[in-house]
């Protein structure tokens, strides 16, 4: 398998992944191409790489950073802003854990915790809920 394929094969499989981590396609595409790339990327080059929207690449490039698994950066003389993405996969996996608890998990046990505060559970129906 040549280079050119094998890095297409693997952007195209970790973004069919990312919904499965609570992420967009896109967004774990981009994430894809920034791992594999040995330097930082512009955003003109993840478009181009990936055929996308200067619009979608910067909302997903500022959701990556927020999830904090992608890093901005300056390069001398350059007016284009450059990408990295986080490579520890230790690292990534407990970035990507924490996100999830703070979007999904916490805001779950919230609305938990305030359902199953009944003033008084009269019924059995309401014993049970609580």
């Amino acid at each position: 398998m040549e280079f050119q394929e094998a890095k297409t094969k693997f952007v195209q499989t970790w973004g069919a992944l990312g919904s499965q981590w609570g992420i967009n396609k896109t967004m774990a595409q981009i994430h894809a191409l920034l791992m594999v790339s040995n330097e930082p990327v512009s955003m003109e080059d993840i478009m181009a790489e990936l055929q996308i929207s200067r619009g979608n690449a910067s909302m997903n490039l500022r959701a990556l950073m927020d999830w904090g698994l992608v890093y901005k950066e300056y390069k001398a003389g350059e007016r284009r802003e450059f990408f990295t993405a986080e490579k520890d996969l230790d690292e990534l996996a407990v970035k990507i854990a924490k996100e999830r608890s703070k979007r999904e998990i916490k805001p779950t046990l919230k609305v938990l915790k305030e359902v199953s505060s009944l003033d008084t559970p009269q019924t059995e129906e309401e014993k049970h809920f609580v």
